[in-house]
């Protein structure tokens, strides 16, 4: 039985980025074979192939800036708290290659720059889409509206279920971390500000 990763056009061997599919599938198929399975099998020879396009969009924020979508901007004098809430982003745990799935809460002050709200989901979206840590992305988040709006203060927060801890393991799979800069870690009346517009009466 011919396999079906040795069937592929040169358009079905790329993903954008340069992600190499024909790689995936060939590993995907080490993976079943190494576990007991016959990749070859009706029911998964197409699972290669599957997994590997998965991968190409699940890991997609590798091959792209996040960074882009905040050098638009617009000046404003406006100096009160920004909060888009309750984004939700999906991520894959890069120790167990198992989804994270939640969202994000980002507030912050401006210093005379202000961006559409919507870039911060895509900020959000393109972070997210490569394998990561939520205390990472946490901190990347924050990072970068520090440094691409210079803004008085960020305030991240991010609440996530973790599959690997939900199906495995201690099966205890939810977690929040937060990164606070700026105002919002200097000053605490700013902190219990954005935290209470964050949960209300949650």
């Amino acid at each position: 039985m011919t396999s079906p990763c040795s069937n592929h056009s040169s358009e079905e061997d790329s993903a954008p980025g340069g992600v190499d599919l024909p790689r995936i599938e060939r590993a995907v198929r080490e993976i079943l074979t190494a576990v007991g399975e016959d990749p070859d099998r009706e029911g998964l020879q197409e699972t290669p192939a599957r997994v590997a396009r998965m991968y190409a969009e699940l890991f997609s924020g590798l091959h792209t800036d996040p960074s882009v979508h905040l050098k638009k901007f617009f000046t404003e004098k406006y100096d009160e708290m920004v909060l888009v809430r309750d984004i939700t982003f999906n991520s894959m745990c890069e120790h167990h290659m198992l989804p994270f799935i939640g969202k994000a809460h980002i507030g912050y002050v401006p210093n005379g720059k202000v961006v559409g709200l919507s870039k911060l989901a895509r900020v959000v979206e393109e972070i997210s889409k490569r394998p990561q840590v939520q205390e990472r992305m946490t901190e990347q988040i924050a990072n970068l509206l520090i440094e691409e709006l210079d803004v008085k203060g960020v305030a991240v927060v991010i609440e996530a279920s973790h599959s690997c801890m939900a199906i495995r393991g201690i099966r205890k799979p939810d977690s929040v971390t937060s990164a606070m800069k700026g105002i919002f870690r200097s000053n605490l009346s700013s902190r219990s500000e954005v935290m209470t517009l964050i949960y209300g009466g949650r």
